[in-house]
C-alpha cells in the first residue's frame, strides 16, 4: 500500500437514520484502533509451559477519535444530541486504500477547547457498541 494522505481518513455519521452518511465537520486529525481481548486457557499440560489461547473467544471492539475546528455545522449539534441521549447510533470510518468499517458506536466524550487567539476546537471519542462490517475499497 503507497503512503496516504491522512485527511482522506474520514468519520461520518448518519444525520437521520436513513444510511445517508455525512462527514464530521471540522475534523484535523483522526484515527481508529481495533481490540481483541485473549481468553488464555493455559493448563499444567500446556506443551512446554507455553500460553495457550482460546482462538475466537473474547471480546472485539473498536474505538474512534478525532480532534478539529468547531465548525457549528448540523453534523456539531448532531453529535452533541447523540451524545446527550446517550444512544447509539451508525457511523462509517472511511480508511484510504483499504476500507469502510461501518456499525454502531456510542460518542464516549466530546470536549471543546479555546485560547484567547485562536480557534475554537473539540476532540470526539466513539466506542464500538456492536457487530462493525468491512467493505474493502
Amino acid at each position: 500500500m503507497a503512503a496516504q494522505n491522512g485527511k482522506d481518513l474520514l468519520v461520518k455519521l448518519d444525520l437521520n437514520g436513513g444510511g445517508q452518511f455525512t462527514t464530521i465537520a471540522g475534523l484535523r486529525a483522526t484515527r481508529i484502533s481495533f481490540n481483541a481481548e485473549t481468553v488464555d486457557v493455559t493448563n499444567l499440560e500446556s506443551q512446554g509451559g507455553w500460553r495457550e489461547l482460546l482462538g475466537g473467544a473474547g471480546v472485539r471492539s473498536a474505538s474512534v477519535s478525532g480532534s478539529g475546528v468547531f465548525a457549528d455545522s448540523a453534523t456539531d449539534e448532531r453529535a452533541r444530541q447523540i451524545f446527550f441521549a446517550g444512544t447509539v447510533e451508525q457511523f462509517q470510518v472511511i480508511i484510504p486504500d483499504f476500507g469502510i468499517v461501518e456499525g454502531p458506536f456510542q460518542i464516549t466524550s466530546i470536549e471543546y477547547a479555546g485560547s484567547y487567539n485562536g480557534e475554537a476546537t473539540y476532540e470526539l471519542s466513539l466506542a464500538s457498541a456492536g457487530a462493525l462490517s468491512f467493505t474493502a475499497i
